[in-house]
């Protein structure tokens, strides 16, 4: 597939995937939960089962393009929550066995996230 295909595809699905994400933090679901992300659950939940059940789906089940898979795999899912793509990640390196590794990742990358985070913040506020 060329690149130009491949880079058209994903945009398409990204802009799909944002306005989803987007639609899901606006509705009811963001004000059930008093000082819980509830919406931003959902998401990374539902992101989460997405991206397991569409690539067996859309690799193993369904002859579908390349760029419709990148479209909704890549573009689509990746807009919409890219914690599925880290859990996708994590269950690649438990299902080859490599325990250790797989909870050392999902491990480093939330302490180092939120410690990222807290760096972004303090430079800012310093920089402000």
């Amino acid at each position: 597939m060329e690149a130009s295909v491949k880079i058209i595809s994903i945009a398409i699905g990204g802009a799909f995937g944002a306005v989803a994400r987007h639609l899901i933090n606006i509705s009811p679901l963001a004000n059930l939960f008093q000082n819980f992300p509830f919406p931003t659950f959902v998401i990374n939940v539902s992101g989460s089962f997405l991206i397991g059940f569409l690539l067996i789906l859309l690799t193993d089940r369904f002859e579908v393009s390349e760029a419709f898979r990148m479209a909704v795999i890549v573009g689509f899912l990746g807009a919409f929550t890219t914690f599925s793509t880290f859990e996708m990640e994590i269950y690649g390196l438990a299902s080859e066995r490599n325990y250790g590794m797989s909870l050392l990742y999902a491990g480093m990358s939330l302490v180092a996230g939120f410690i990222a985070v807290l760096a972004g913040v303090k430079l800012a506020r310093f920089l402000a």
